[in-house]
């Protein structure tokens, strides 16, 4: 039996907490304390207020809470001792189905977990589409969390336990999620397209990248949109308005990958609004101003390891000379965007005039747990971080490991690790400075040669230019003392040079205002990860939404995952910001 949020919030509090009953396994503290309150504006409060008020219960409370939970497929399943809602969500990832192979893994898994943490394993078994995981994916996370420790596993069972009480009110107040499920769901039909059999990996006009941009291109046509390829391969859909002398407000992100990448990174923000668009384009609905969504061809540099192709021809500052620059195949961009069908002359007519352009606003799965961590399925971003890669060359003697006295050697490795060591310690001096050495190679090594040559990137970021140009020179400074102590000759390429990009507060403020709408507390945050957004800023005002990660915040790794509510919530604050934004900005 189903009920409105107006009935629930009309009920008395014994009446409210036994409506409830069944969200929360067997813990009628939670909307006894939730029940005062009432009224919720909006079901995304009335999640918000249960959550916190497990979050500001005490360590025992939480740990009871946890321990009210049945493992998954355990004794209480089989005996069909279960609650009617874990019943029905244990069912529908198929675990009353097991094999017997399948039951003895979960029971071994059950145990060591128990033994381990002291209370049993959570999981929103009917996953991110609220379709149910698959059995191999629930025993893969099982022995993925296995592996945790026992505070952080604590956070990620109460924050299961949240998405599981999610999807029981859903079910309560009979919600029906307008946009999320087709959002997942587009999503995983582009993820079918791959440069590599095992994971995603879809990098700049391979054949995975163009079949990417034409299935793009056909759900922007079936949206309603005029929709073109241009030169560079950005898939541009422009929803109409009938406003005489209107401009453009745009949208979009990038949608190739990383190698071995996430689902979400970047497509989110391209298959969000034309899911949005549909929505409009089918209650005959138009706005004032011209909407345009641009599906980047290229954002992460992967092939050719140049970055924001796409972006940088819609903002003018594409570079014409890198279409001579080639791949690890010796092919040129220039003669991959001619075998894909496009001309190369035509990049600098993509170019858009600042004056016909309102702003530019990204939607993106964050890429890290600052919103997880607080429970938000939304944040608004206050700025992109700037960045700064090189790529460092080293190279020393290579020499005999058996012969070569520690003293007498000229260890590239070696300058390596201590390179290493020195960005670690030089970028943890200040709040939003960060910096990585995300790829480090010993070519030609052997194990009994001293490495002669060794190959590092390096990655440093910081909301504040001037932080990140200081760290950036005193870690080149230090470089070149461990260089000169170690008899080591270096090289530094600068493959990127990216200054931050602060996001327009007038932006920002419409879109907290959307959020608060929603019934969501508005939160801020940086951006630490870098956005085609970044590149926009050089056109026009940008503003970014971010929307909750899952699995700790891991991006750019097939576990990268978020929800179809978050989905969800992300487009229906999208679409009040569209519809309240004015025509001439």
């Amino acid at each position: 039996m189903t009920m409105t949020l107006s009935e629930l919030n009309a009920l008395d509090p014994a009446a409210f907490v036994q409506a409830l009953h069944g969200i929360y396994e067997h813990s009628p503290w939670i909307p006894e304390r939730a029940a005062a309150q009432r009224p919720f504006a909006s079901v995304a409060a009335l999640k918000q207020a249960l959550q916190k008020v497990v979050t500001e219960a005490t360590l025992d409370e939480q740990l009871g809470l946890i321990r009210a939970h049945p493992e998954l497929a355990g004794k209480a399943a089989i005996a069909g001792q279960l609650t009617a809602e874990s019943t029905n969500e244990q069912a529908k990832s198929g675990l009353n189905l097991c094999s017997p192979e399948e039951f003895t893994i979960l029971h071994k898994l059950n145990a060591d977990y128990n033994a381990k943490f002291g209370f049993p394993f959570i999981l929103a078994v009917k996953g991110p589409t609220g379709n149910g995981l698959s059995r191999q994916a629930i025993i893969d996370t099982f022995s993925r969390r296995l592996k945790n420790q026992r505070a952080d596993e604590t956070t990620e069972c109460l924050r299961q336990i949240h998405r599981i009480a999610e999807m029981r009110l859903n079910d309560l107040l009979g919600v029906k999620l307008e946009f999320g499920p087709q959002v997942m769901q587009w999503a995983e039909t582009l993820a079918q397209w791959s440069d590599d059999e095992d994971g995603l990996t879809c990098a700049y006009m391979t054949d995975a990248h163009r079949k990417t941009a034409s299935q793009l291109a056909d759900w922007m046509r079936e949206a309603g949109m005029d929709v073109h390829i241009d030169a560079v391969g950005n898939v541009v859909g422009r929803y109409v308005s009938p406003a005489p002398g209107a401009k453009m407000l745009i949208t979009g992100s990038h949608y190739d990958t990383v190698r071995n990448g996430g689902k979400y990174d970047g497509r989110l923000g391209i298959l969000l609004p034309i899911a949005i668009v549909r929505h409009l384009h089918q209650r005959g609905e138009t706005l004032p101003f011209n909407f345009e969504i641009i599906g980047f061809a290229e954002e992460e540099g992967v092939r050719f390891r140049s970055t924001f192709l796409g972006s940088n021809a819609v903002t003018g500052h594409f570079d014409l000379s890198l279409l001579d620059t080639a791949d690890s195949q010796g092919i040129t961009i220039r003669e991959a965007l001619k075998a894909a069908g496009h001309d190369p002359a035509g990049i600098p007519a993509i170019a858009r005039k600042r004056e016909d352009v309102l702003a530019f606003v990204e939607v993106h799965i964050e890429q890290g747990p600052v919103l997880l961590e607080r429970g938000l399925p939304l944040g608004v971003v206050t700025a992109i971080a700037g960045s700064s890669r090189y790529l460092v060359e080293l190279t020393g003697l290579a020499s005999h490991a058996g012969t070569t006295p520690m003293n007498m050697r000229k260890d590239a490795a070696a300058a390596a690790a201590e390179i290493v060591l020195l960005v670690e310690q030089r970028c943890a001096q200040a709040p939003s400075l960060v910096g990585t050495v995300g790829q480090l190679s010993v070519p030609g090594g052997s194990v009994n040669v001293v490495p002669g040559a060794c190959k590092l990137s390096l990655d440093i970021r910081a909301a504040d230019d001037g932080v990140r140009q200081a760290a950036v020179r005193d870690v080149m400074d230090g470089v070149a003392k461990i260089c000169a102590r170690r008899q080591i000759e270096f090289k530094a390429e600068q493959i990127v040079e990216a200054a931050a990009a602060p996001c327009s507060p007038a932006l920002m403020q419409r879109l907290g205002d959307a959020v608060e709408r929603q019934g969501l507390p508005r939160f801020d945050l940086l951006s630490g990860a870098g956005h085609d957004a970044m590149a926009m800023a050089a056109l026009t005002d940008v503003a970014m939404l971010f929307t909750r990660c899952g699995n700790g915040g891991i991006s750019h790794n097939p576990l990268e995952t978020m929800t179809a509510d978050d989905a969800d919530i992300a487009a229906q604050v999208f679409l009040d910001f569209l519809r309240s934004f004015p025509s001439e900005g």
